[in-house]
């Protein structure tokens, strides 16, 4: 149990773009977990949820990969149909930025979530489709790129 309660205190430096976030208690549910204090690398297996704030990542497994006491990375494993999941409110959109794909990295120290897989983003009114998808959350910026071979073409849908 205290080895989850000191994984609970490093998740807490995750950076999160809505003012207050940071300061918000971390909630990780999971069917089960493995903590390995040695190397920094931890998992969440089935219908794990992690929310902070208004962060919420899921999947069927998620990975945290911690150093020197703090979040370094996390990657959330879903599957084509069960995909992982991504949402944050954030303070210049209207709406909550919601994201899927078949895995989700979120580097916690560049701020930027990446999308691999069947990626899917909302923000704001418009939405983006492709192979892979890039979030810049600090800069607020969106790069998407279809399939390698070209079957998955990139798709932009913009409301106005």
């Amino acid at each position: 149990m205290n080895k989850i309660f000191i994984l609970l205190s490093l998740l807490s430096s995750l950076t999160i773009a809505m003012p207050g976030d940071a300061e918000k208690p971390i909630e990780i549910e999971a069917e089960s977990v493995v903590v390995d204090e040695s190397t920094g690398f931890n998992q969440f297996m089935g219908d794990a949820v992690v929310t902070q704030g208004s962060l919420v990542l899921s999947a069927e497994l998620i990975e945290v990969q911690t150093s020197d006491e703090e979040v370094r990375s996390m990657v959330a494993k879903g599957s084509q149909q069960k995909p992982a999941k991504y949402t944050q409110s954030q303070p210049n959109q209207a709406r909550f930025i919601e994201a899927s794909a078949i895995e989700i990295t979120y580097d916690v120290e560049k701020g930027i979530v990446f999308l691999i897989g069947d990626a899917h983003l909302v923000q704001g009114f418009d939405s983006f489709s492709g192979e892979t998808i890039e979030y810049d959350i600090n800069n607020d910026k969106v790069f998407v790129k279809g399939s390698e071979d070209g079957v998955k073409r990139v798709k932009f849908k913009i409301a106005l």
